[in-house]
């Protein structure tokens, strides 16, 4: 378990302009940050974290998560990022029976697998020039339990699960941490719009379960009840296979 030191370091964190991505920037501010890019869609919807956290502390970059060619361009606007958040995700309703099914897992494969991995290739090599740092990727429960109204959306997180399991081994070469964040329903827009407002947990208890993540070295962060009572059931298969390195023969 590699433990990090957030004091002074600069971050880059995805979603940044709202729900758990601004959260996790007020967690990061608190815990000693130096500097935050705040990587979103829409440059003026950041405003409210330059009133908040000052200018000196926040910088703006845009980025579009299904973008093909937006992880390379934030990567050269933040140089000096050893820290990556991935926290940006998109969401349709969808069952294999839906009439948009091919359509919602085609978005949802776009923006939560193959935006995730856009941005690990543009920035791994920021980290390991700056020293090897750390990624964080947001995985929800659902990367390991499929609700059938969100069988896509599932689909996608459990991919992305997947290649957050390969990256922990991988970028480890190279002196990067990963952790794998698998919150519950949490209250924001995208949770509202699934219909999980009455069960949602608040994003602040994400963004702090990140923080104390970076304290303790975990792999997986489990940051609210219902995540925990996953945790229960899953942890002795997290710490007897997922997080060791087993013989592919």
């Amino acid at each position: 378990m590699a433990k990090i030191d957030i004091s002074g370091r600069t971050a880059l964190v995805t979603g940044a302009n709202r729900g758990i991505g601004k959260e996790i920037v007020r967690a990061l501010v608190q815990g000693g940050i130096g500097k935050v890019y705040a990587a979103v869609r829409t440059p003026a919807t950041a405003e409210v974290l330059l009133s908040e956290h000052g200018p000196d502390k926040v910088t703006v970059v845009p980025f579009d998560l299904t973008e093909e060619r937006s992880a390379e361009h934030a990567a050269a606007k933040a140089p000096d990022t050893d820290i990556l958040i991935c926290n940006a995700g998109v969401l349709q309703t969808a069952t294999v029976f839906s009439d948009n099914v091919f359509e919602a897992l085609r978005f949802e494969i776009e923006g939560n697998l193959y935006g995730f991995i856009r941005l690990v290739r543009a920035f791994a090599p920021v980290l390991e020039k700056n020293g090897g740092g750390a990624i964080v990727q947001l995985n929800s429960i659902v990367s390991m339990k499929c609700f059938p109204d969100f069988t896509t959306y599932c689909a996608s997180k459990a991919a992305s699960y997947a290649v957050t399991q390969a990256l922990k081994f991988q970028l480890a070469e190279q002196g990067t941490s990963v952790f794998s964040v698998h919150p519950g329903p949490v209250a924001t827009d995208m949770g509202d719009a699934a219909g999980l407002s009455e069960v949602a947990q608040p994003p602040a208890q994400v963004a702090d379960a990140v923080v104390e993540a970076f304290r303790t070295g975990e792999f997986h962060v489990w940051p609210d009840q219902m995540a925990q009572q996953i945790q229960s059931a899953y942890e002795g298969f997290a710490k007897g296979v997922v997080e060791v390195e087993l013989s592919e023969g």
